[in-house]
């Protein structure tokens, strides 16, 4: 009846619902940062620490993006 293919779950999941999930733990990182009174420092250091991770995950696929377009 709703017959979606493998390739449409992989695409929107990696491209749509990836980043929100990755936004809303931004949101986490800076709720966290403003409980704990780090101040900017602090707050700097925990968005360089936790979000490394996330900016490495974005220019992956902005690679593989690059790749599929100019070289294959």
């Amino acid at each position: 009846m709703f017959a979606i293919a493998a390739e449409t779950v992989t695409s929107w999941g990696l491209y749509v619902l990836l980043p929100v999930f990755i936004a809303f733990l931004f949101f986490i990182i800076w709720d966290l940062s403003r409980k704990s009174n780090a101040g900017r420092a602090g707050t700097f250091w925990m968005f360089l620490a936790l979000g490394a991770g996330f900016v490495g995950f974005i220019i992956k696929v902005l690679i593989e993006m690059a790749f599929e377009r100019w070289f294959i």
